[in-house]
């Protein structure tokens, strides 16, 4: 049966709208996008009031699986997503085993195939295992699905093996995601070196940990030809180190995440909340103002959560024993809506930009767009639900969000993914 989504706001740049129309919607693709469609025996959908976007997609997130389902799954990941206003999401592969092959790809794609809410676009190991020592089988897993590389996580902490593997992967026309994290430099680091950590009496995580690496990476890019993306940047000099790169035409791109732009060092209080324990740590007021700044402006290519899952009793443990990390997928758009959107910082056609055009263009994945013959991935909100973030309305197996309490303005309400409803009235499907 077609779906008839009627009288929305319709926000996508790519296309050319900003303004209310429908949307035809007939099995997976959009058939006819107008005002006042008229379609005999389809279903029909009132959106008033509520935006219409073309899908969202978070291009740095944990499912855990295989693995660590403790933590997460990917049936319950993805119907967090869901809930989210997510379409699609890329995973990372610090999975047990390492997705560092075909065959590990193939599973995670098999089982979201089977029990996800959403599409799962996987990410393979730059290095066997995540040890930095041997190339992975990168063709066989671009032949499996793979679409883009990373060691996330820790990071290839050498030069000549980041070279090695850039110079083999490129042939694979795939982008090389870089967790930036010089090992010998930020030890044992759990906070910010500086104010942080000498208040919290917490060894200190410098933001040349962080910088360093992102110099490196750039410039062997550079020596490559490799296409290069610094995933969740945390610092001003990272963000200056970016533009310089796009300044000289380098295929450089960066993502940022909500906590690291709305979260700051000072949110790290006596009480020792891990949830707040972030890898990389939360950085100076300075630090999250120049972010904000950077999306605003087009330094920052998409905006991603670096959804992080752990049980409760992971996190539950003193703050240098409880793992890195929050989540993130469910909370997302209600930030960005409420602390840049609401302020006036970006625009609705901004943040389309950076939560589904940019992803998609970053991992080379078909865009979506709302016009006749698109894939019918949709996102739609409602920009004045007004919600206190509370882990009892999660649908993510974890509750370690560093955003519990916060009062957000707008939220999605429905997703379509195919054309198919994975969520619906604020319900996942």
């Amino acid at each position: 049966m077609a779906l008839l989504l009627k009288n929305a706001h319709i926000v996508d740049p790519a296309a050319g709208i900003d303004g209310v129309a429908d949307v035809l919607i007939d099995g997976e693709r959009i058939a006819q996008v107008g005002e006042g469609i008229d379609a005999a025996g389809a279903e029909v959908i009132d959106l008033t009031g509520k935006y219409l976007v073309p899908g969202l997609v978070d291009m740095h997130v944990h499912l855990r699986e295989p693995g660590y389902e403790h933590k997460e799954d990917i049936e319950s990941g993805t119907r967090a997503a869901a809930h989210g206003g997510f379409t699609g999401v890329c995973s990372m592969p610090n999975t047990d085993p390492v997705t560092d092959n075909g065959v590990t790809i193939e599973y995670v794609k098999s089982v979201a195939a089977a029990k996800g809410h959403c599409r799962v676009y996987p990410a393979g190991a730059m290095t066997k295992g995540l040890k930095g020592e041997i190339i992975s089988e990168m063709g066989d897993m671009v032949a499996h699905g793979c679409v883009a590389f990373t060691d996330d996580g820790r990071g290839v902490q050498g030069a000549g093996m980041l070279r090695r593997a850039m110079d083999y992967g490129k042939m694979f026309g795939k982008t090389f995601m870089s967790h930036c994290q010089d090992e010998d430099l930020v030890g044992d680091g759990m906070v910010n070196e500086g104010v942080a950590s000498t208040r919290l009496g917490l060894l200190g995580w410098p933001a040349v940990g962080e910088e360093i690496q992102i110099a490196r990476d750039i410039a062997i890019a550079e020596l490559t030809g490799a296409k290069l993306h610094i995933q969740h940047i945390s610092t001003a000099h990272g963000i200056e180190l970016v533009r310089e790169a796009k300044a000289k035409g380098l295929p450089v791109t960066c993502e940022a995440t909500p906590h690291h732009m709305f979260l700051t060092e000072d949110a790290i209080t006596g009480t020792y909340d891990t949830c707040l324990k972030v890898n990389p740590p939360l950085r100076t007021a300075d630090d999250a103002a120049a972010l904000v700044e950077a999306v605003a402006d087009g330094t920052v290519d998409a905006i991603a959560t670096d959804h992080a899952p752990h049980a409760d009793w992971e996190k539950s443990r003193e703050f240098e024993l409880a793992p890195f990390g929050m989540t993130g997928l469910e909370t997302s758009l209600g930030l960005v809506l409420t602390n840049l959107v609401k302020t006036g910082k970006i625009g609705y056609d901004r943040m389309v930009e950076l939560m589904a055009i940019g992803p998609r263009r970053i991992l080379g994945l078909e865009q979506v767009t709302i016009a006749a013959g698109s894939l019918a991935d949709i996102t739609v909100f409602d920009p004045e639900a007004t919600w206190t973030v509370d882990e009892a309305d999660f649908e993510s197996q974890a509750k370690n969000s560093g955003f519990k309490g916060a009062e957000l303005t707008g939220r999605a309400t429905d997703v379509f993914v195919g054309g198919v409803a994975t969520m619906r009235d604020g319900v996942v499907c």
